[in-house]
């Protein structure tokens, strides 16, 4: 029985608590009961912060700042002050730090770090997966002796939801779209965002833009301007969570996003999602979703967004809500 986990990250910014919260959906689904301490051992975790939410229920404990991992003076001790758990999960590969980890008291200790030789639990192939969500993947899968399965559910929040039920009233069929990024090298033309998004109004669905507030002063004015029947929701709320994104992309029949944090948080809703990809790798940073649909520059004979053309967007689109018949939330 593996009544305790610990699982070890250096650090959590917002993108990388996004990324993992696949793994941290699939860990609880196989391990229902077990109480989950997330410890990060060198700096903090927005599991402890701005996403703490989103882990209520999935995650029972977060140490950050712990200072656990990075001396080799650390050898010396019992970090944690000599706690034990029945299974630790460390997920990053630095021989130091996985040998610091494994003075914490353990039953099973499970680590890529050089290629598993400090594991308790190997796998056949022991290659480092490209995209960081496999690599988190294979670590349930070798804890809990078979593949991921259906992952456990995100926490609902009542009064986000009302919120949400607001913003995008039930009835209409919504589509969403994500068109901003961290970087605009990895944005679709915004104006291509909008020729889909005009196509689909005129299918009879609702736009939906999604804009972060990095966006939000730029394009705001000129996509009500140009696509009137658009709802842009985050514009109208006056708390604009992670929490909030993704019940909003609960409500859409699916949604195309670039390669960004708001795509994470449309993958978090379990929909149908097209990414588009071109500078970035999507072997290594698409989504993971239980639909997914990925578009990638290359593909089409240049790295740069520019490249993917809006009738291969909107083809794809068109597919991804085919995939999905629920008409409205």
């Amino acid at each position: 029985m593996t009544a305790s986990i610990l699982v070890y990250v250096g650090t959590d910014a917002v993108g990388d608590g996004l990324i993992k919260l696949p793994f941290v959906r699939a860990l609880r689904a196989a391990y229902p009961d077990a109480r989950i301490t997330w410890v990060a051992g060198k700096g903090g975790s927005v599991y402890a912060g701005i996403l703490a939410p989103l882990v209520t229920g999935l995650i029972d404990e977060v140490i950050d700042h712990a200072g656990i991992g990075s001396r080799p003076v650390e050898l010396l001790s019992r970090p944690l002050g000599g706690r034990g758990f029945d299974l630790i999960l460390d997920t990053q590969r630095r021989g130091l730090t996985t040998l610091i980890l494994k003075r914490i008291r353990h039953r099973r200790f499970i680590s890529a770090a050089a290629g598993y030789c400090f594991s308790d639990v190997r796998p056949a192939e022991t290659a480092k997966p490209l995209s960081m969500a496999a690599q988190l993947a294979r670590l349930v899968e070798l804890a809990s002796g078979r593949p991921p399965g259906k992952t456990a559910p995100l926490p609902i929040d009542p009064a986000i939801e009302a919120e949400a039920d607001r913003l995008l009233p039930p009835g209409p069929r919504y589509v969403g779209f994500a068109p901003g990024a961290g970087g605009r090298h990895k944005c679709w033309p915004l104006d291509r965002y909008l020729a889909v998004a005009a196509e689909m109004a005129n299918e009879g669905m609702v736009p939906v833009i999604l804009l972060g507030p990095a966006e939000s002063d730029d394009w705001a004015g000129s996509i009500r301007a140009a696509l009137p029947a658009a709802r842009l929701p985050l514009q109208e709320t006056d708390r604009p969570t992670p929490m909030l994104t993704i019940a909003l992309g609960r409500r859409l029949a699916a949604a195309v996003a670039n390669d960004s944090g708001t795509g994470h948080m449309l993958a978090a809703a379990d929909i149908p999602l097209l990414s588009l990809f071109g500078p970035t790798p999507a072997d290594k940073f698409a989504p993971v979703t239980a639909k997914p649909f990925v578009l990638q520059a290359q593909d089409f004979g240049a790295a740069a967004m520019e490249a993917i053309p809006v009738v291969a967007v909107t083809q794809a689109l068109r597919r991804a809500l085919v995939d999905n018949t629920q008409v409205c939330f």
